[in-house]
């Protein structure tokens, strides 16, 4: 595993039926975008992960936790947890939960502006989503506001 400062890290913005997906280089402090998975009632294909985490090869896993506006859990959270505590479970990477109130609106947001049309459910913003999860947690390690780290 490399040491901090110079980890490979894979964030997600977990959803119901598609989880965003973003690498990122905590040295160069830069993330893209990946291909969402795809999710049933909030499960992915564990062999598509697999094969995602075999081609990385992270040295951490971030995950976006939905918090309430008011910092409250919400069903969206808790399961957003359950899906962090599996990564860590199945494949014994660490794996931290950021706070992610915001993303999928600021998501939207750069999207409309690059030119989307709306239509989110054919053409997601959830890698966008996972970038601006994967950066909160980049300014939250150089104690930057943004970066909100929810254990």
């Amino acid at each position: 595993m490399a040491e901090a400062g110079q980890r490979l890290i894979l964030a997600f913005d977990y959803g119901t039926r598609r989880i965003g997906v973003a690498v990122g280089n905590e040295l160069l402090r830069s993330a893209r975008e990946l291909t969402p998975l795809t999710a049933r009632d909030g499960i992915p294909d564990w062999n598509v992960v697999e094969r995602l985490l075999s081609e990385w090869q992270p040295d951490l896993l971030v995950v976006g936790l939905p918090l309430n506006m008011d910092g409250s859990e919400s069903d969206m959270s808790t399961r957003a947890r359950k899906f962090g505590n599996r990564l860590h479970g199945r494949f014994g990477k660490p794996c931290a939960m950021v706070d992610e109130r915001g993303t999928t609106r600021e998501a939207k947001m750069i999207a409309r502006e690059a030119g989307h049309k709306g239509n989110y459910r054919q053409d997601s913003v959830d890698g966008i989503a996972a970038i601006l999860i994967l950066e909160g947690w980049f300014a939250h390690q150089e104690g930057l506001p943004g970066g909100r780290l929810s254990l």
